[in-house]
């Protein structure tokens, strides 16, 4: 009973610690004269969910090597309305310019 306790609360404490806390994306912005904004990315099919096209100049945010980047696709940060989504990475830039 002893061990089966002891080997509980290991698991609880490593599930506690397991996930990583999230990065705070660095601040850029758009440079493309537009881009599409999706909500997912599905490894199958590409991006999915289209939310809405940004436009050059919009705040944005992501941070490489911290967020994932999928054939080209960027996990970003739309500080407009503050939800995640997915663009091409070659619209990000202006890194840290507002």
């Amino acid at each position: 009973m002893r061990v089966l306790l002891l080997a509980c609360a290991t698991l609880l404490l490593a599930a506690g610690t397991a996930a990583a806390d999230p990065v705070v994306p660095r601040h850029a912005i758009v440079v493309c004269q537009t881009a599409s904004f999706y909500g997912n990315y599905d490894h199958s099919s590409g991006p999915v969910q289209f939310k809405r096209t940004l436009t050059y100049g919009n705040k944005i945010g992501h941070t490489p090597g911290a967020h994932p980047v999928y054939n080209g696709w960027a996990a970003s940060m739309d500080f407009g309305p503050n939800d995640w989504g997915y663009l091409r990475a070659e619209c990000i830039g202006g890194y840290d310019s507002w």
